[in-house]
């Protein structure tokens, strides 16, 4: 067996100059290479066996890298979009407690008072307008609602 031996920088760059324009290595080339190079057909051969190894894994590392970054920033979003979550949930029941204020002090007025009172207040003789009956066509279920922030939609 012929003794291994280090291969010189430029052979090692020729090599890689090579490597870089065809990463395959046909017979008729490695023959030319190996001439060249003062080598046997058989190193250039293992030498390029060796690069496309090394060259692959590069490319495993590099995809590994850019998927895991891409992780990553989903796991953040993920999490940024759960925490948004909670506090429109939390917005939401604050909104139901308001309403639920507002329906109890409504009724409560419409006991308290006798039928006899003229104050009587009953949700229905309430005018609160809808915005359908200022012809906008499809928000039948949004109404302004006094002491609350704005317009309501009932089925949010």
């Amino acid at each position: 067996a012929a003794k291994k031996r280090k291969l010189s920088t430029e052979q090692v760059n020729l090599l890689e100059t090579s490597f870089g324009n065809e990463h395959k290595l046909e017979s008729e080339r490695k023959d030319r290479l190996a001439s060249e190079l003062g080598l046997d057909p058989r190193q250039v051969a293992v030498w390029f066996q060796n690069r496309r190894a090394r060259w692959k894994n590069k490319k495993l590392e590099e995809e590994y890298t850019k998927l895991k970054n891409v992780h990553e920033s989903t796991v953040v979003e993920k999490c940024r979009l759960e925490s948004e979550v909670l506090k429109l949930k939390e917005q939401l029941s604050e909104a139901e407690k308001e309403i639920q204020r507002l329906v109890e002090r409504v009724e409560g007025v419409s006991i308290s008072n006798s039928p006899s009172s003229s104050l009587s207040i009953n949700a229905m003789d309430a005018q609160v307008p809808f915005l359908g009956d200022f012809g906008v066509e499809g928000y039948d279920d949004v109404f302004y609602m006094p002491g609350m922030e704005g317009w309501i939609n009932l089925y949010m």
